[in-house]
């Protein structure tokens, strides 16, 4: 702000899947580059110069939380908000006065206001979406932990029906995030209440390769993806079996994306879920690599190029294992889709069929990466995913 120096966010290029940004100091002339976050190990955004221009505000997320945090010119950094909850941060003023968007379990986004100065309170601004939820009873979210291979910590969340008794058993969902370099948060999320509102116990986590746990957490399906991750999300589903809630009868497994990559590597590796929604996946890492919008994923996601070394790209293809699906499978995905285009989904599409899977193709129009830009849309995903779930069961005889 003073002409002389800039902050900017980055990481240092090395040939590994995921690297955390950091935060950094130059001058406009490219001198006296420092880095100012040091060990910190999180991801960096929303950077904002202090009034006096001796340090930078930012936010990182960590373990499902996003807080503000502040850097000096000098290297030193440290959080100045905190709470269970994803804050932002999008403008100062004088006296350490902040303003940002605010969500938590059960508090939808809405802008609020905080004090740089530390601590959890805040003020809100806002209150968009009270009439939609007066009179609404929410579930309960649950934050667990619990241990998979190679005696990894892994974090997620529960999302219980609004009437739960703990003696009796539900249907479970487990939901699988994108990315798959992200990180599922404790921000409120209207997709989970409305399946827990329906009687379902929802379950999403972060395995490994998702953000807020460090480099290492996230590279570790470095050149293996998917591998471990597939574990955590088992230990996961095992994790809240053991709590004696779930009717292992009626399991299902879905998610987009990268969570359309897992769900489909899922059912090709167990046949514990009743049901499947595999929403807009990558099957076939060759023939994704040179369709796709994004070449660096196509033809740097494994070592050596498609054409040098095709036994790794098909290894982690789900495609690979089709044979061994036997879960009804429901497929989703936008047609105008440059990310995961619609042809992976075809081809996974007609496998199904040629193995004798139960399935069904939905194609959404005017959509791209995703099945729910349009509210429309939104809705349609989550009304034909439950419909599919409902039709059913373990015990129940496929035809």
């Amino acid at each position: 702000p003073d002409g002389r120096r800039v902050a900017f966010t980055g990481f240092d290029w090395t040939p590994q899947s995921y690297k955390t940004t950091e935060l950094y100091v130059v001058g406009l002339d490219g001198s006296d580059m420092r880095l100012l976050t040091g060990d910190l190990d999180r991801d960096v955004g929303s950077l904002h110069w202090d009034v006096d221009s001796d340090g930078v505000y930012f936010t990182a997320g960590d373990q499902g939380t996003m807080n503000v945090h502040r850097a000096s010119l000098d290297g030193e950094h440290r959080p100045v908000t905190s709470g269970t909850h994803m804050l932002g941060l999008s403008s100062m003023a004088r006296g350490e006065l902040a303003v940002g968007i605010r969500s938590a379990p059960h508090d939808p986004p809405d802008v609020v206001s905080y004090s740089l100065g530390g601590g959890s309170a805040h003020t809100r601004l806002t209150h968009v979406n009270d009439d939609v939820l007066e009179n609404k009873r929410l579930g309960d979210v649950e934050e667990i932990w619990y241990t998979s291979t190679s005696d990894t910590d892994v974090q997620g969340w529960i999302v219980k029906p609004p009437d739960f008794d703990p003696d009796e058993e539900y249907p479970l969902i487990l939901h699988i995030h994108g990315g798959p370099h992200g990180m599922y948060n404790v921000g409120f999320n209207y997709t989970y209440q409305n399946y827990a509102a329906n009687g379902y116990l929802v379950l999403y986590t972060n395995p490994r390769g998702s953000t807020g746990y460090g480099t290492d957490f996230g590279n570790a399906i470095d050149n293996g993806y998917p591998s471990v991750d597939y574990d955590d999300l088992m230990a996961g589903v095992d994790a809240v079996i053991d709590r004696g809630w779930v009717d292992e009868d009626r399991m299902y497994v879905t998610g987009c994306s990268g969570g359309g990559v897992l769900s489909s590597w899922v059912i090709g590796h167990t046949d514990r879920f009743a049901a499947a929604g595999v929403r807009c996946p990558v099957i076939n890492w060759m023939s994704f690599a040179g369709t796709a919008d994004i070449t660096v994923w196509g033809y740097y996601r494994y070592e050596g190029f498609p054409w040098t070394n095709p036994e790794k790209y098909l290894e982690h293809s789900p495609l690979m294992y089709v044979e061994d699906v036997t879960t009804p499978t429901i497929l989703m995905t936008g047609e105008l889709d440059l990310r995961t285009p619609m042809g992976q989904t075809e081809e996974y599409y007609q496998a199904l069929k040629q193995v004798g899977v139960p399935t069904l193709m939905l194609r959404f129009h005017e959509e791209y990466h995703g099945t729910g830009s349009q509210p429309s849309n939104f809705m349609r995903t989550q009304l034909y995913l439950m419909k599919w779930f409902q039709q059913y069961s373990k015990g129940t005889p496929i035809t």
